[in-house]
């Protein structure tokens, strides 16, 4: 599967990433690169003019589409960080002049919420989840909130200190108490989701103990423990305590110092840009949504029809 993405970090099942690619798919860009068809999810994407993105290899019988993971979207994401920062303007005016939550809520995720399954799980998940004789054990934990390029870099440095890595991934109110503020941005099942996909996770610890334990490190059979040099959040203890205790503890330097607050942090400087693009996104998406509903309809009236003899 070849992506067109602005990152270079990508998950499960990709083969190569096209950095830079035209934002209207192009049939150009397929036959550069030998892909024989283009694939998307059921949301409708948008150009600037309201131009379906993808009609252009639709028209050509070059596209293929896949159900979307419901009850997320960027644009739901983007709209919960500008609700953080709502929240922390409210004590220093009464009018703010920032969004309420109806106002970035995507016309195609705004009647699900994500539902947690355990096929979704295992759709996300590894083939083999189960170590191998021999497989020296990686463990490590955190929030993993909106896995951003410098989390995947630390999740890569970390596969590198073994060969199977598993991720424990906090519960919402542990990752409020020591990060504070309104984190964190994703609730917990869409922080196993996104985990899950990436290519160097083999295991996640759903719910993971904080501080770690005993127990986790002996049931797991866990043979290093690592932590990354860039810290998020306040943490009050050594929660890796027991790790050091056995000297299996190791601090890594990925070479990205990127954090979770950096991306809020942009968000919150560029508001009224986000502002602006999302609810012009959402425009945009509820006239196509309208224009559909009325293509279908006329559709369905022209089959009634019955010709007079």
């Amino acid at each position: 599967a070849v992506v067109s993405t602005q990152s270079g970090h990508y998950g499960r099942g990709v083969d190569e990433v096209v950095e830079g690619s035209p934002y209207t798919t192009e049939l150009e860009t397929m036959e550069k690169y030998g892909a024989e068809f283009c694939v998307h999810g059921d949301d409708i994407t948008l150009s600037a003019d309201g131009t379906d993105t993808y009609q252009i290899v639709k028209d050509a019988g070059k596209y293929k589409e896949c159900k979307r993971t419901q009850g997320v979207s960027t644009t739901d994401l983007v709209g919960r960080m500008l609700l953080m920062t709502r929240a922390n303007n409210l004590s220093q005016s009464s009018d703010t002049g920032l969004p309420s939550q109806d106002e970035f809520v995507s016309p195609y995720t705004k009647a699900c919420n994500l539902l947690q399954t355990n096929s979704k799980i295992t759709q996300f998940s590894s083939p083999s989840n189960e170590p191998k004789p021999g497989d020296k054990i990686v463990y490590t934990a955190g929030a993993f909130d909106l896995l951003h390029p410098g989390l995947v870099d630390f999740l890569e440095a970390a596969k590198k200190e073994g060969s199977y890595l598993i991720v424990g991934l906090y519960e919402d109110d542990v990752v409020n108490e020591y990060k504070g503020s309104q984190y964190p941005v994703q609730i917990l099942q869409e922080r196993v989701l996104s985990v899950l996909a990436n290519r160097h996770v083999n295991e996640v610890l759903i719910g993971a103990p904080y501080p770690l334990t005993e127990e986790v490190l002996d049931h797991f059979k866990i043979d290093v423990v690592v932590q990354g040099m860039v810290h998020e959040g306040d943490h009050d203890s050594d929660h890796y305590a027991v790790a050091r205790q056995r000297g299996i503890f190791k601090e890594i330097d990925s070479g990205n110092c990127l954090k979770t607050e950096d991306l809020v942090m942009r968000i919150i400087r560029n508001r009224k840009l986000f502002m602006d693009r999302n609810r012009q996104k959402q425009i945009k998406e509820l006239n196509n949504i309208n224009r559909m509903a009325k293509k279908e309809k006329s559709t369905d009236c022209d089959s009634a029809l019955i010709p007079l003899l």
